[in-house]
């Protein structure tokens, strides 16, 4: 895995410190202790996803007892057990996650993850009101607050990309994609695909007089794609 995308998935799955955490503590942290925050995170899904699939699994069994051969009821089942299958995938998905993350620590370049994984939490941080703000206006009746954490997350860290570091667009947008394809699901990244199109059209591309120095010349716009950006629910 590149440096960078791994710097990535370390600076979204520590995002939960940016509210408790100062940016000088931030700045300091070692590159184990990013990791060691990136696996806590990862577990904590893991035990939130699996409780969620065993809620599901007592309502389907509390539905079957109940249904005394009612089609209805024995659908309810069927369709809380469905819920509690994506759950526990889900759950399964993390934990290979996080199984991962030392591996890919071994193979690639430590300093450099460590500098670019800061880098993408101090800035998203201190830039976040603009951030949100840009990002609500970008989606059609639906608010950044009310997106899974990881989605907003993967959206924040994405924009900030392109807005503040100089990241070019396709880039920014193919990883964010590609992260998303591991930490969310697949409406989870065909939106935020499309939510990060419709920012670029609407704030990247119309702000900048000229492309930028490591950005393809006369690139043209990015093209929307039907209902791509649709809520999720």
């Amino acid at each position: 895995m590149q440096p960078r995308r791994f710097a990535r998935e370390l600076a979204l799955l520590g995002s939960s410190q940016l509210s408790s955490t100062k940016p000088s503590a931030i700045a300091s942290q070692d590159l184990d202790a990013l990791v060691t925050s990136a696996v806590r995170s990862l577990a904590g899904e893991v035990q939130d996803a699996l409780e969620v699939a065993a809620g599901e699994v007592q309502q389907g069994q509390d539905q079957l007892l109940a249904s005394e051969t009612r089609a209805s009821s024995v659908d309810e089942a069927r369709t809380s057990l469905q819920k509690a299958l994506e759950k526990t995938q889900s759950a399964i998905n993390r934990l290979g996650s996080a199984l991962q993350i030392p591996e890919m620590i071994q193979l690639s370049n430590r300093k450099e993850i460590r500098s670019y994984a800061i880098e993408l939490m101090l800035t998203t941080g201190k830039n976040r009101e603009e951030v949100d703000a840009e990002l609500n206006e970008a989606m059609v009746s639906w608010n950044v607050k009310r997106l899974p954490k990881i989605d907003r997350d993967i959206l924040r860290i994405a924009v900030a990309e392109m807005k503040y570091l100089g990241v070019p667009d396709r880039v920014a947008i193919n990883e964010a994609i590609e992260i998303a394809k591991r930490y969310s699901d697949e409406d989870g990244y065909r939106f935020i695909n499309g939510v990060l199109r419709r920012w670029v059209n609407r704030f990247l591309q119309t702000s900048e007089a000229a492309p930028a120095a490591d950005s393809p010349a006369n690139e043209p716009p990015l093209p929307l794609q039907a209902d791509s950006d649709a809520p999720l629910v």
